[in-house]
């Protein structure tokens, strides 16, 4: 409300605190509501709940250091300051497609920005009544999930005013409707969107118009070479670890597998052994699941036509290749060898439990074949070449970069992409500023 005195960063930092507590008080149910929406393994579930509340852990620290700056200037007469303040009112637009509304992820992306947006000092607002920092935050979702109103139920308990966190789902049909509605809306500043690059695109149009400020996390092509040089045991670790979480239904999983000449065999066979070993298909719930089954029909159908396309073009069957025999929604983690550039599988977003594996001879080939993609979110490689480390990590051309790393995520760290894989980033000092305004005050008279 004007005039309203915006909440000091020590209690915002005190109201995140105890949403955070209240998060890890409830982790347990709040995972077996992941599990029960989205059949991902319980245990995926739990360390999904874990990292999100991290977020809130965070940001409740940072939200007493969001520091301004004093600028020497030539006159005697002026003093130069910079504040920061928020950017304003943020529309947070999520899938909700199983996890804490990030939808596919291992975790909650929306607390990425959600947390970030919730800490700024004072904004414009969108609705009228108690305000938490004279501003709101609004997290929307294509389809109705329980996940999306738990976590702001905990808000609620925590302290935070209603109208800060506001929960806005809809049904599939209306998705485009209201996504439009939040970008184009004169009182939202701010809109941070994680999906599809073409949908990105079409929110982008629509925020064009009136100038918003905008973070977007987009599809990605996720490349994990694995060099001569490397430890082979090491990196099938790494590929296990990127690759089957979620079952491959993230978008920083491995989406193509470049494998020099040298150890390619050796890797392939690692790599086949240690599927059929240690991935189990099931029910989210039972002990032992690894792999859970897809978010749906459509998602097994892109799978089996990548699978296809890549057979009827050469490519090798090392192991799974099908629907699983539960049926439904489930498919056996795939591996193929003997895969070309050509192939969809090299091309485009899986999204699905499908490794697809290329042979490369060297270092420039590798990463040719690496950048030639439109997106770049994640990259993985593996060495033990110190200076080839060093030439591949400058020259990969991703957001992030695991070397030998299978999972790089880390609510200390920037997430985000280049190319048509987004916009900004999310947690970290850095996702921090995308969501404030630098406002240069210059004081004369003195």
């Amino acid at each position: 409300m004007p005039g309203k005195r915006a909440t000091r960063g020590q209690e915002r930092s005190a109201l995140l605190r105890k949403w955070y507590d209240l998060m890890m008080q409830h982790k347990e149910d709040l995972a077996r509501i992941i599990t029960a929406e989205s059949g991902k393994p319980l245990k995926e579930a739990q360390g999904e709940v874990l990292y999100s509340a991290q977020f809130l852990e965070w940001f409740s620290e940072e939200a007493r250091r969001i520091y301004g700056d004093v600028i020497s200037t030539a006159s005697r007469e002026k003093r130069a300051l910079v504040l920061k303040q928020p950017v304003g009112v943020a529309a947070v637009i999520t899938p909700v497609r199983g996890g804490i509304g990030r939808g596919v992820s291992a975790h909650w992306g929306g607390a990425r920005r959600l947390w970030a947006a919730l800490k700024m000092p004072s904004a414009s607002f969108l609705s009228k009544g108690q305000t938490w920092s004279d501003g709101d935050t609004w997290a929307f979702a294509p389809a109705p999930s329980l996940l999306q109103v738990r976590p702001r139920q905990l808000a609620n308990q925590a302290g935070i005013p209603p109208g800060a966190y506001n929960v806005v789902p809809c049904s599939r049909r209306r998705a485009q409707e209201v996504g439009e509605a939040l970008c184009t809306d004169p009182l939202v500043s701010k809109i941070s969107f994680t999906g599809s690059t073409a949908t990105g695109k079409a929110l982008l149009h629509h925020a064009a118009n009136s100038v918003k400020r905008v973070s977007m996390e987009l599809g990605g092509l996720a490349p994990f070479i694995v060099f001569d040089s490397a430890n082979v045991d090491q990196a099938v670790a790494g590929a296990m670890a990127s690759k089957f979480r979620n079952s491959g239904q993230t978008c920083v999983c491995s989406n193509r597998f470049l494998v020099q000449s040298g150890i390619h065999d050796a890797f392939v066979r690692k790599l086949a052994e240690a599927m059929r070993a240690s991935l189990r298909v099931g029910n989210g719930f039972e002990e032992g699941t690894t792999q859970g089954p897809l978010i749906n029909e459509k998602a097994v159908e892109k799978v089996e036509t990548h699978v296809s396309d890549a057979l009827a073009k050469g490519a090798t069957l090392v192991t799974g290749g099908k629907r699983h025999q539960l049926g439904n929604n489930f498919f056996e983690p795939t591996l193929l060898s003997n895969v070309t550039r050509d192939m969809l599988c090299a091309r485009e977003e899986t999204f699905g439990p499908l490794a697809p594996v290329i042979k490369f001879h060297t270092e420039e080939e590798a990463l040719a074949i690496a950048n030639a993609a439109d997106v770049g979110l994640a990259g993985y490689f593996y060495s033990q070449d110190p200076a080839q480390i060093w030439r591949v990590a400058e020259r990969l051309e991703v957001g992030m970069v695991g070397v030998n790393e299978g999972l790089l995520s880390a609510v200390e760290c920037p997430f985000g992409g280049v190319k048509q894989s987004g916009l900004g980033r999310e947690g970290s000092k850095y996702g921090i500023d995308e969501y404030l305004e630098v406002k240069y005050v210059c004081l004369g008279g003195l």
